[in-house]
């Protein structure tokens, strides 16, 4: 059987991949080494999700650092040939979190995704490569754009109503460190794929999110929210008087359109903005009256007036290419069912 490499198979979107792709008989490899303990602390540990894919006959798992080239090429040169793609997840995944170690973010974000394209470039040329690239990547861009302000969120009504597309301007803006590392390894995926003719694919995700999302704070909106409603936990927002508006769309419906791509035509280095879309949007204001609904508790938050650098004021993917290219990718996940699947 062809097997499938997991980068950061313990976090989110490598953990429901890696979950489906076994369901579906995929062998796969996972690596993950649990590097979100030591970002977000120990609450944020993954190594449960470990138990659960080591449940299946056809996981193996590396608990190694994918920053480590050697051991990177071991694996390559091991599987060669037998590798049918590589989904890589694995991310230091907080702007907030890359201003503490620029250097570590760079190595992890950037430097990382580089080596393991040569890898595959050596050993497995015949191999998918799907990159989680990031919206981050447009930095403050979409903040120039006109909006209307209403009692709840920030919006549009004009030609951007259905959100950003994979034309969007990414320079003249004020971008995180994050979104500079991630940017890095967005375009080298996609000239990896024009350069050398690999397989290669860049989602520029959203919000991602589903009940299996160890949120943090400043990481992961939803699950970090949900928790501080259940646990009474005070919220505080950074910015946008709590109007900032996000697009979430839910980890599985993020596997299956890479399933859809992986065993659909050859591309090579083409993108797609990934998210939820308008209908999976809502601020934060919005969020937390929809959840309190929900968990029939108030939650006590405070707003903090000064936004985090490189914020989005609003973000909406536009998934129409996407949409285009696979017209049989349907999302199974409204707001309503991630919601619901925190609980």
């Amino acid at each position: 059987m062809k097997k499938i490499i997991i980068t950061g198979s313990l976090g989110l979107i490598g953990f429901t991949c890696a979950k489906e792709f076994l369901k579906i008989g995929y062998d796969v490899i996972g690596i993950d080494n649990n590097s979100r303990e030591r970002f977000f602390g120990q609450n944020s540990s993954v190594e449960n999700n470990l138990k659960n894919l080591n449940s299946f006959e056809k996981y193996e798992h590396l608990w190694i650092d994918i920053c480590d080239k050697i051991e990177i090429d071991k694996i390559f040169e091991k599987y060669n040939s037998d590798i049918f793609a590589i989904i890589h997840c694995a991310a230091q995944p907080s702007h907030d979190w890359s201003y503490k170690d620029p250097m570590l973010d760079f190595e992890i974000n950037a430097y990382a995704t580089l080596k393991i394209l040569e890898s595959m470039k050596k050993f497995s040329q015949n191999a998918f490569f799907i990159l989680m690239s990031t919206n981050k990547i447009y930095g403050d861009n979409p903040n120039k754009l006109m909006f209307i302000e209403t009692d709840t969120r920030y919006d549009h009504l004009d030609e951007n109503k259905n959100g950003i597309d994979e034309k969007f301007n990414i320079d003249n803006c004020v971008h995180s460190l994050f979104g500079v590392n991630k940017l890095y390894s967005d375009l080298i995926t996609q000239e990896y794929g024009k350069n050398f003719n690999l397989k290669t694919c860049i989602l520029r995700c959203g919000c991602l999110t589903g009940g299996d999302h160890k949120g943090a704070e400043l990481h992961g909106f939803l699950s970090y929210l949900s928790k501080c409603i259940k646990n009474e936990i005070p919220y505080i927002i950074y910015g946008y008087k709590g109007k900032q508006v996000r697009d979430n769309i839910h980890s599985y419906d993020v596997w299956s359109l890479i399933n859809e791509i992986i065993h659909g035509k050859d591309m090579h280095g083409e993108i797609f903005n990934l998210g939820g879309g308008r209908e999976n949007s809502v601020s934060v204001l919005e969020a937390i009256k929809q959840m309190e609904k929900i968990f029939s508790k108030n939650l006590k938050f405070s707003i903090v007036e000064k936004n985090r650098i490189g914020d989005h004021k609003w973000y909406i993917s536009d998934l129409s290419k996407v949409k285009k290219t696979y017209p049989k990718w349907i999302k199974k996940y409204d707001l309503q069912k991630i919601y619901l699947d925190f609980i």
